[in-house]
């Protein structure tokens, strides 16, 4: 018998991580947590096995490529064979530089961040879902990946990369069995709309000539050259 699936959660939290975790975990899979701080997952580790959802916590730093590989590893050796990849990390003591105010330091750690912590990951898990001819990577970003904004310079910047990658790698592996999605969320507190975002990922993870997903609230506030008199919308853009 094949043993339960596996989602491994980069960036994991008592918020969006853990509506993610849950949405997986109804569907059968069991939930690999990782984040700078492990012990600050036991919690959730705790509850979701009140619903009969199989968790561990691992520690991880997106901005370290070592301990991005070595997590992953540790998930495979205690879980077995990562099935889909979710990377969503965020460090909220990051500065938030104007696209005026950027310089090579602070442009920096945003790059390290999104940019390199995203391909140490991928290039882990990659090379197995390839071989199997199955898996599932998904990218989280913030609405300024799509929608530019001068308030978010260097983190918008790194998150356009990040986007702009999925794509490119959507199409490269695709044909190849392995799916690639992304999901840019424009909401000043990601975690209050967390229940509603989370389905999103099992979508983009089910439906796979999709790519992308886009979820804004407060719509006036990212598109402010839009107005709209609705203050939520979801939007789907499709890859066929």
């Amino acid at each position: 018998m094949r043993p339960l699936p596996v989602i491994a959660i980069l960036g994991a939290g008592p918020g969006l991580g853990l509506a993610i975790a849950r949405t997986f975990g109804r569907h059968g899979y069991r939930v690999a947590l990782l984040s700078r701080n492990p012990a600050k997952l036991e919690p959730l580790v705790t509850e979701l096995a009140t619903g009969g959802i199989i968790s561990a916590a691992f520690r991880a730093d997106a901005r370290d490529r070592r301990s991005v590989a070595s997590a992953l590893a540790a998930v495979e050796q205690r879980l077995g064979a990562i099935d889909v990849l979710e990377f969503s990390p965020a460090d909220r003591r990051l500065l938030l530089p104007s696209a005026t105010a950027l310089t090579h330091e602070n442009i920096r750690v945003w790059i390290d961040l999104y940019v390199h912590g995203a391909v140490a990951a991928v290039n882990h898990v990659l090379p197995d879902m390839l071989a199997r001819r199955s898996g599932t990577i998904l990218f989280t970003t913030s609405a300024a990946s799509i929608h530019p904004a001068p308030r978010f310079g260097a983190g918008g910047a790194a998150m356009a990369w990040l986007r702009n990658w999925a794509h490119g790698l959507h199409a490269a592996v695709a044909p190849r069995g392995v799916q690639v999605g992304h999901v840019a969320i424009g909401a000043f507190r990601p975690g209050a709309i967390s229940d509603a975002v989370a389905p999103l990922y099992w979508e983009l993870h089910t439906h796979r000539h999709e790519i992308e997903k886009v979820f804004l609230l407060d719509v006036a506030a990212w598109l402010p050259e839009q107005p709209q008199s609705s203050t939520m919308a979801a939007a789907t853009r499709g890859v066929r």
